[in-house]
């Protein structure tokens, strides 16, 4: 059985609707958690810290569907 990995990071947006970001050099990298729960928790509580800032965005990154494109099973 495949770890189910998520990804969690942030960063300036250039637009608030999508997802490119301005400067990758500057991404607030949350860290890397075993499901999809934990993942959750941590990116709640990064965009509730820059609610406020609507350039701010952060994503869950399922990292186990970029390492087993086949199984895309959440």
């Amino acid at each position: 059985m495949q770890q189910k990995l998520h990804l969690v990071m942030g960063g300036r947006v250039k637009d608030p609707t999508g997802l490119e970001f301005v400067d990758l050099n500057d991404m607030d990298i949350v860290g890397v958690f075993p499901n999809m729960a934990t993942a959750k928790d941590a990116w709640k509580s990064a965009a509730q810290r820059t609610v406020d800032d609507a350039e701010m965005k952060y994503v869950i990154v399922h990292l186990h569907r970029l390492l087993d494109p086949e199984n895309n099973e959440v």
